[in-house]
């Protein structure tokens, strides 16, 4: 057994909850996490979690987009803020399309504009951003449950960081 899994499948199906919930905002993806428990290792978890992950439905995807702060307006958790880190000190011509691209994103589309932004520039987001709204709506679903999945790995990647 490795580090993640052990720890994921000591807890309490209450604390287990809590913890996984930090890497999806989606309850259903929690609740069949708990329920697959126990892992024996990390990969299994991992392989779990994409699983369950793309069986899942729109509305738990858009559930677990609305558990995101906008980008550039990252949230009160270290961990989007961690993520988010390449948007610190960007021009103020960059955070001004961020923010028109976020709110023209969300009037197309319906969600927040969903990207893995770990290790990403600002400029990268605002082009990722502006590209992406060309997109049309089922596929643009497709690209941001993509991005979560990504997210939700790097979460789960980092329960037993100090």
């Amino acid at each position: 057994m490795t580090e993640v899994a052990t720890h994921v499948n000591a807890l309490s199906p209450d604390a287990a909850a809590g913890l996984l919930r930090r890497c999806c905002g989606s309850e259903r993806w929690v609740n069949r996490m708990v329920a697959g428990r126990p892992y024996p290792d990390d990969a299994t978890l991992y392989e779990a979690a994409d699983r369950a992950w793309w069986d899942l439905e729109r509305e738990d995807w858009l559930e677990a987009f609305r558990a995101h702060p906008r980008i550039g307006e990252r949230g009160p958790d270290a961990w989007s803020r961690n993520e988010q880190a390449g948007v610190d000190g960007a021009a103020a011509e960059t955070q001004r399309r961020l923010a028109r691209g976020n709110e023209t994103y969300e009037r197309r589309f319906g969600h927040a504009y969903l990207v893995c932004a770990t290790g990403r520039s600002a400029a990268q987001l605002v082009s990722d951003l502006e590209q992406r709204l060309s997109n049309d709506a089922a596929r643009e679903l497709r690209i941001a449950a993509a991005e979560q999945a990504k997210i939700t790995r790097l979460r789960l990647e980092k329960l037993t960081a100090p």
